[in-house]
């Protein structure tokens, strides 16, 4: 069984095959497949963006698909970035450009005040359009300044408080097991094993 993963992004590509490289599936990726469409995320929630794409890819390549989108809720910017956590500062922001903008719209803000959530939804769709959503949910704040070395987007700024470290500071496995995308995965990895068990089945 062929399943493919719904992102250019190379980062979400090395966690997500880490993540699934258990199941009996194969995993492709949109760099198979240069003619598929660029899905344009203009949904207002994660949830709509994720099943857009979901839907659009598995209804062109015919096979399973896997999508993601992410936000990032702060406290003290009254919920932003939000949906638009990936372009922030611009539609061709880069991750430092993103991370530089969010700490300096938080300067003066005491560490008690920049509490702040990532939520990762997950949708799932075959080619008839039926798509299954998982989410995953983790909470933290915003450090003062980048630090780590690791991960990508906005990790560096990222503090896991039970850990007093960024996601940054973590190594992919350790922040698989915690982080909203490995929330997220863990859940959608049960649905496709029942998916699995459905086609082998019949």
């Amino acid at each position: 069984m062929e399943l493919v993963l719904a992102t250019g992004n190379r980062d979400k590509q090395r966690e997500m095959k880490a993540f699934l490289q258990d199941l009996r599936v194969t995993i492709r990726t949109l760099d198979e497949f240069p003619a598929a469409p660029v899905v344009v995320e203009d949904g207002e929630t994660c949830w709509s963006n994720a099943g857009k794409k979901a839907r659009e890819i598995a209804r062109f390549t015919g096979l399973l698909t896997l999508a993601d989108d992410t936000g990032l809720e702060v406290d003290a910017l009254g919920g932003r970035p939000g949906v638009y956590a990936a372009r922030y500062a611009g539609a061709h922001a880069s991750y430092e450009d993103n991370c530089r903008k969010l700490l300096d719209e938080l300067t003066g803000v005491p560490a008690d005040q920049r509490g702040a959530r990532f939520l990762t939804v997950v949708a799932i769709s075959d080619s008839s359009s039926s798509v299954e959503f998982v989410e995953g949910v983790l909470q933290g704040r915003i450090a003062d300044r980048c630090s780590g070395m690791h991960g990508f987007g906005y990790d560096p700024v990222f503090i896991i408080p039970e850990l007093g470290k960024t996601l940054a500071e973590l190594t992919l496995d350790q922040k698989n097991q915690i982080s909203h995308r490995g929330q997220a995965l863990a859940k959608a990895k049960d649905v496709l094993k029942r998916i699995l068990g459905r086609n082998i089945g019949a």
